[in-house]
């Protein structure tokens, strides 16, 4: 029974047995392999243990602890932890959503204001940055770097200081109205005009009060008939602000990504044809479709979070038209001490963001159509690869001819045995 069991290999017999051969060679190759890889977890850890440290303590608590505020009747005085701060549970999200009250009114009156800043902004601002960043890719312009530096320094300067120029220029007696009175108009005060833009547009034709269909009502304690009123002359300056101050970060964006966008696709393009309008909305937008959702999400958050401009031009002066939900927030938390609302208001925002982004990302998903390259850039394709083989064909034919032409022929006696061959392989 022991031979049976036992090993009939002599090597393998050697390499198990204590004092065998093969016995030391497995042992360090053994004890070879943990030592490569010793210690690779506990350097890992102490590697990323500050940034999780930082993000903990900046980020992860600081949420929650907003979390909690929102839910409670914090008022700023003393700790939120405090065992004197009682739980309120929706209270605070109630009286912005649903209570009848001026939180109520006010919220609702931000979110118009926002919502009229983000429809203007965002799709100027893009339009704006992709036209730049196409007129600046141009070959034929000379000075590009310039023009590039010049587009993109309203980027990087102080909103503080962009704002207080703004200030001046869109003042009573400014630059903008001084402009406007050498063709006749007389500009109004803007950062102090309430009218909204459509109330002003239905009053040109005669519509000067709501109709009572409008009047009754309405959303967030705002009636249909204010909903409908537009931005107003106020806000229709800090729409103008906004657009001056980000389309140059946006024009770089656009910029990258042109040109990371091959040769051989103008020029196959150009072949097909296809015009300056025709290869820009054809080939070169559908090409520019991720940088153009980083962009619009950008942009999106950027618009829903507006606050410094408005904290500069009055904090929503005149009449609340310049309210948005970030400066609400701001107001009911250090002004007014009602933290709990404010952070309501705050994480309400957070929602809205999150569910816009997620429908832009739904409506620029990808199609079955992926890049909406046109058909006739596909043709165009085909058609410049087909010429290519066909001139390699060509010259490959051009070159058999030449090397036939200046080899020697062949005489009697070669043909005769390669005959001779081919006739005994085929006996075979």
């Amino acid at each position: 029974m022991s031979t049976i069991r036992g090993s009939n290999n002599p090597t393998t017999d050697a390499g198990t047995a204590p004092g065998g051969a093969g016995a030391a060679p497995n042992r360090r190759r053994g004890k070879s392999r943990p030592s490569l890889h010793r210690g690779e977890a506990k350097y890992g850890w102490l590697f990323i243990t500050p940034p999780i440290l930082i993000i903990g303590i900046f980020l992860v608590m600081p949420v929650l602890l907003a979390i909690w505020v929102s839910v409670s009747d914090w008022s700023g005085l003393g700790s939120p932890l405090n065992p004197q701060v009682s739980f309120v549970g929706s209270k605070n999200f109630e009286a912005v959503l649903s209570d009848p009250g001026l939180a109520r009114k006010d919220f609702g009156t931000s979110i118009r204001n926002n919502l009229y800043y983000v429809l203007l902004v965002v799709p100027l601002q893009t339009a704006l940055a992709l036209f730049l960043a196409v007129q600046v890719n141009r070959r034929v312009l000379k000075g590009r770097g310039f023009f590039r530096t010049a587009f993109y320094f309203p980027s990087v300067t102080s909103s503080i200081a962009i704002t207080a120029i703004w200030l001046f220029l869109f003042g009573a007696t400014g630059a903008v109205n001084k402009i406007l009175g050498l063709f006749g108009a007389s500009g109004p005060v803007w950062f102090a005009d309430p009218r909204g833009v459509l109330h002003i547009i239905l009053g040109a034709v005669g519509v000067s009060s709501a109709p009572d269909a409008l009047t009754g009502g309405g959303m967030l304690g705002v009636s249909w008939w204010e909903w409908l009123s537009g931005p107003s002359v106020a806000m229709c300056a800090i729409i103008l602000l906004a657009v001056f101050t980000t389309s140059g970060t946006f024009m770089l964006l656009f910029i990258a990504a042109m040109q990371a966008i091959g040769a051989e696709v103008d020029e196959a393009a150009l072949m097909d044809g296809a015009g300056p309008f025709r290869k820009f909305f054809s080939v070169t937008l559908p090409m520019l479709k991720p940088t153009l959702f980083t962009v619009l999400t950008l942009g999106l958050i950027g618009t829903w979070q507006v606050f410094d401009q408005i904290y500069l031009t009055g904090g929503g002066k005149p009449s609340k038209t310049l309210l948005t939900p970030a400066y609400l927030a701001y107001q009911s938390s250090f002004k007014d001490l009602n933290w709990g609302q404010g952070a309501a208001i705050s994480f309400i925002l957070f929602v809205i963001i999150i569910l816009l982004t997620a429908l832009q990302r739904y409506v620029l998903r990808d199609r079955k159509d992926k890049g909406r390259v046109s058909r006739a850039l596909a043709g165009a394709i085909a058609a410049d690869r087909s010429v290519v083989v066909a001139a390699a064909t060509v010259a490959s034919a051009a070159d058999r001819g030449s090397s036939t032409s200046s080899s020697p022929a062949p005489s009697p006696s070669s043909s005769t045995g390669s005959a001779s061959s081919n006739q005994a392989g085929e006996e075979k």
